[in-house]
């Protein structure tokens, strides 16, 4: 049987193209989104994919999708959080509700993904759980109150749990990308942008694949992905 990958934030961007890349690479993926339709249509096109419309900010609603997983689709071999909240504000007008909401998504599903695929891995003896960020993840702008201080939070609990999971052979890496993705929002938000202003999501999921094909030998946690010409 072929293995199982777990990928959540599975919109138009980078979740796509990860469900793609993965399923290119020989996976079933199981997707998961709130958007039922589509990832419906994904299903379409990636045979092996199937959808498990959910919200991931929702904790009982997450475990009982894992749950189906399980039940239906058997243990998994990847895990990639994609999922991402966020907004943005001045800290003394943001609702804290707000953060509250941005740090379920980032933070706590993460943490209920890998309480679920840790045990299955640490069985098999390997495994992989890949989390997306950016670079709120390394610091915390003005305005960006209700959104940094969580991606710090995810990019933290990733590092603890790579070096508690490593030792038992399984990689926990950190994916962060420093650039404005090329989705259709945001091509109208920078209409004056030239192509290689805007980063690939084909290219973002294929460095998922490559740190999940890394040789033992040579793991990274902390991967940092960005256009050529952008400034660091």
């Amino acid at each position: 049987m072929k293995p199982l990958a777990v990928i959540t934030g599975v919109g138009p961007g980078t979740g796509s193209a990860l469900v793609r890349r993965f399923h290119q690479g020989g996976y079933r993926v199981a997707m998961l989104a709130r958007n039922a339709d589509r990832l419906q249509a994904l299903a379409q096109e990636c045979p092996e994919a199937f959808a498990v419309p959910c919200d991931v900010a929702q904790a009982d609603a997450l475990n009982a999708a894992l749950a189906r997983i399980e039940a239906e689709a058997g243990t998994c071999s990847v895990v990639v959080h994609n999922a991402v909240g966020g907004a943005f504000g001045n800290f003394l007008d943001l609702d804290p509700a707000v953060l509250n909401a941005n740090f379920q998504v980032n933070v706590m599903a993460m943490l209920h993904l890998a309480r679920w695929a840790a045990p299955q891995m640490k069985a098999a003896g390997r495994g992989a759980i890949i989390v997306t960020g950016n670079t709120s993840a390394l610091r915390g702008r003005a305005h960006f109150a209700g959104f940094a201080p969580t991606k710090a939070a995810q990019r933290i609990l990733a590092e603890s749990m790579a070096r508690e999971l490593g030792p038992q052979g399984i990689h926990v890496a950190y994916l962060l990308i420093d650039a404005v993705i090329d989705v259709p929002w945001a091509r109208k938000r920078y209409p004056d942008k030239p192509d290689d202003f805007f980063i690939r999501p084909a290219d973002i999921a294929d460095e998922a694949w490559h740190l999940v094909q890394q040789p033992r030998s040579a793991w990274s946690f902390l991967t940092e992905v960005r256009p050529f010409k952008e400034s660091w």
